[in-house]
């Protein structure tokens, strides 16, 4: 599916971008959504992690350098694509 997005009228590439994924708490969740980062854009990354008030999902705070529109659009798909990730922002 084309994501139909306006990011390459707003940001100048390459630039960083910070994604925030939420989901299951699960620690299966955070190596697969560093897994989808590492194999779009290699680096070593350390995201910032917040459980939720009964700890049932937790958030992800990960700053990526990206060079283009459809390397977001790429990302944003991949992360959609895993079974413990419920929303990007």
């Amino acid at each position: 599916m084309a994501l139909d997005t306006k990011f390459d009228e707003l940001l100048d590439f390459p630039c960083s971008l910070s994604f925030k994924v939420m989901g299951i708490a699960d620690p299966q969740m955070i190596l697969d959504v560093i897994a989808v980062i590492q194999k779009n854009a290699p680096g070593d990354y350390a995201p910032k992690a917040k459980a939720s008030s009964k700890g049932t999902y937790q958030s992800l705070s990960i700053p990526v350098t990206v060079t283009s529109k459809e390397h977001i659009e790429t990302i944003y798909s991949e992360l959609d694509a895993l079974d413990l990730v419920r929303c990007i922002l």
